[in-house]
């Protein structure tokens, strides 16, 4: 196979299932001269018609979620979002990460959804798809916006992030945690930089994720890590590891994810694991489809996230086990909805 492209974690672009005709590199084992060269970011700004998303899944833990970028340049190879970018007349390759979608009336957008009447202040996830925090959020300050509504409102958010940015607003989730209407997760998937780099090349460092976790820990955020997901073969041998860094870096609450290849997902990791880890791909795949029932997803509620099998199981138990020893997760994090109030209705007061 060729070099891999720097910096990205898919190398090509998939099949899109929405259109009739398109240009793909369906085996990319067997074009040697089909040469990809490496693409620019594109910032798309778009005019979205809705933010904030109701979650209907059980298997994840927030109600709400809103994502101001859609796409997203950080190019984790296993993310499951990358089947969104379809939606759009994209692929869920190598486009995911390299057009970016920017929902520059966002801030307007959540606004207009929290004066609405029957709203009562539920908590918000930043992050529910896309990184909030990724790249584009340099230029276009589009979730520190959102934050600074959130605190004008006192409505509840919980971030979700893999990157060191979230530290440019502890200015404003610092007053918001001590009112105990903010927290902060980080998603940690490994400690071995040499697997980063190829597992989800464009995040931050796992050390810059620690010393994240201790700022964002020492300002009082509550914080947490989403270890995931856990591939077998590949950093399951690190959760032990993984948990024992955030717990010394002040987080209390934690959560895992059993990796799953939804999509366009299925082919895009396969590549990445044979032209990556050729010595032992078919044996991490194989350990995969037993963690799904011998497929490589699973799209039912209640399994999807955590798998099922003998892995699952031992990954399920080694979990519970570390936790408990390191004193994660001993109360439920709860965020504070009855603080949430209009600014125009409450000047009207006076």
């Amino acid at each position: 196979m060729s070099d891999p492209i720097k910096g990205r974690g898919a190398q090509f672009n998939t099949a899109n299932k929405f259109l009739r005709q398109q240009n793909v590199r369906e085996h990319v084992e067997a074009i040697d001269e089909w040469e990809t060269p490496a693409p620019k970011t594109q910032f798309l700004e778009i005019e979205a018609a809705s933010l904030v998303n109701k979650v209907e899944s059980p298997d994840v833990a927030m109600q709400y979620s809103m994502n101001p970028y859609n796409g997203c340049e950080h190019g984790c190879i296993y993310c499951y979002a990358r089947n969104t970018h379809e939606y759009w007349g994209y692929s869920a390759g190598l486009d995911f990460e390299s057009k970016i979608m920017v929902k520059h009336n966002a801030p307007k957008l959540l606004r207009k959804f929290l004066e609405h009447t029957k709203w009562q202040g539920a908590p918000l996830s930043l992050s529910g798809n896309t990184d909030c925090y990724q790249p584009a959020e340099k230029k276009y300050r589009l979730t520190r916006s959102l934050i600074e509504i959130c605190a004008a409102y006192n409505q509840p958010v919980g971030v979700l992030t893999k990157n060191a940015g979230v530290l440019r607003d502890m200015d404003l989730l610092a007053p918001m945690a001590a009112k105990g209407i903010a927290a902060v997760m980080l998603s940690l998937t490994t400690l071995n930089e040499d697997l980063r780099r190829v597992l989800e090349p464009r995040t931050a460092t796992a050390i810059q994720r620690i010393r994240t976790l201790e700022s964002l820990s020492k300002a009082g955020i509550p914080t947490g890590v989403m270890l995931g997901p856990m591939i077998p073969g590949i950093n399951k041998h690190e959760l032990p590891a993984l948990l024992e860094a955030a717990a010394n870096a002040g987080a209390t609450f934690a959560g895992y994810t059993f990796v799953r290849l939804n999509g366009s997902v299925k082919l895009l990791f396969h590549q990445w694991l044979h032209q990556h880890f050729p010595d032992r791909a078919d044996k991490v795949w194989h350990l995969i489809e037993s963690g799904h029932g011998g497929k490589v997803n699973d799209s039912d509620f209640g399994r999807r996230m955590r798998g099922e099998g003998l892995i699952a199981d031992m990954i399920a138990i080694q979990f519970r086990n570390h936790c408990r020893k390191l004193g994660l997760n001993k109360e439920k994090l709860r965020l504070d909805s009855s603080q949430f109030f209009r600014p125009g209705q409450q000047g009207s007061l006076f």
